[in-house]
């Protein structure tokens, strides 16, 4: 299984972005969806999560400023950023956790980066 990250680049404070990974397997096979971020010498974080049965959640610094969803029909995970600030800076990951032949397997992305200049 593959997840294919893109949407990062550099953006002002305030500004928006898009996130979007997609995942090489059927949507059937895939649970909850999550993107996750990691600044240098700190652990990875979860910022926001998606599954029919959990529904979404996210952390506290990026409510009401994140939104994550899912595509069930092209199997991609997006997270929409806007408000952006220099703390959000990281390399965001995406995240999945397969079912049915992949059920307890857990699948990372390659990692894209987010910059939010001051």
């Amino acid at each position: 299984v593959q997840l294919q990250a893109s949407g990062g680049g550099l953006v002002q404070t305030g500004g928006s972005l898009t996130l979007s990974c997609a995942a090489s397997v059927k949507s059937f096979e895939i649970d909850n969806m999550a993107w996750y971020r990691q600044t240098p010498g700190n652990q990875r974080d979860l910022v926001a999560s998606i599954g029919e049965r959990s529904g979404t959640n996210y952390l506290d610094s990026v409510k009401d400023r994140f939104t994550i969803s899912r595509d069930y029909a092209k199997n991609t995970v997006n997270l929409q950023m806007i408000g952006l600030k220099p703390e959000d800076t990281a390399v965001y990951y995406c995240y999945a956790e397969g079912t049915r032949r992949y059920r307890g397997r857990h699948f990372w992305g390659q990692g894209t980066l987010v910059t939010v200049s001051s």
